[in-house]
């Protein structure tokens, strides 16, 4: 049975002075100290057995970034990871602060494989929030899609809070 995640975009929209910036997570661990560019991530999780997947989302979001989300939730749909996982995206606006580390989760595994050498590590070693083009080179390039599609949808609901839908 495929695997599947789901994750939360948090967005800041722009203006004049600063254009529309997503928040993009990069993993913690030696596999991925010295890696940078389409290694990001949205912060985002399997689900629990029987936890519904946008719940996951919500409880991935702040076990990874130590902060709670705030609706509304903009649905980005899905996107197939080249693993085969795919990942569920929900889009919110919100605001991350500068240089903040995230406080989040530690996972332990054996690296390199094999050589029963155990590493305890946060799940996330840094979050930053970023103009959408830098965020979209940094990200995986499957989850750069989601970017895309936040950027389409935005217009709408600016549309329907001024009441033309």
């Amino acid at each position: 049975m495929a695997k599947i995640s789901g994750g939360l975009l948090l967005y800041k929209s722009g203006d004049n002075d600063s254009p529309l910036q997503v928040l993009v997570a990069h993993p913690g661990g030696p596999f991925f100290k010295n890696k940078d560019e389409g290694w990001w991530s949205i912060p985002k999780g399997e689900p629990d057995p029987g936890e519904d997947i946008f719940l996951a989302a919500l409880r991935e979001f702040e076990e990874e970034t130590g902060e709670k989300s705030q609706g509304p939730y903009l649905d980005l749909g899905s996107i197939i990871q080249k693993n085969g996982k795919e990942v569920f995206a929900w889009a919110f606006a919100g605001d991350w602060e500068d240089g903040k580390i995230p406080v989040c989760n530690e996972i332990t595994m054996e690296y390199p494989k094999g050589t029963g050498k155990m590493w305890t590590f946060p799940e996330i070693d840094q979050a930053l929030l970023l103009p959408t083009k830098e965020a979209k080179q940094k990200l995986r390039p499957e989850q750069a899609v989601l970017v895309d599609r936040l950027i389409e949808r935005l217009p709408s609901i600016a549309d329907a809070k001024a009441g033309k839908d």
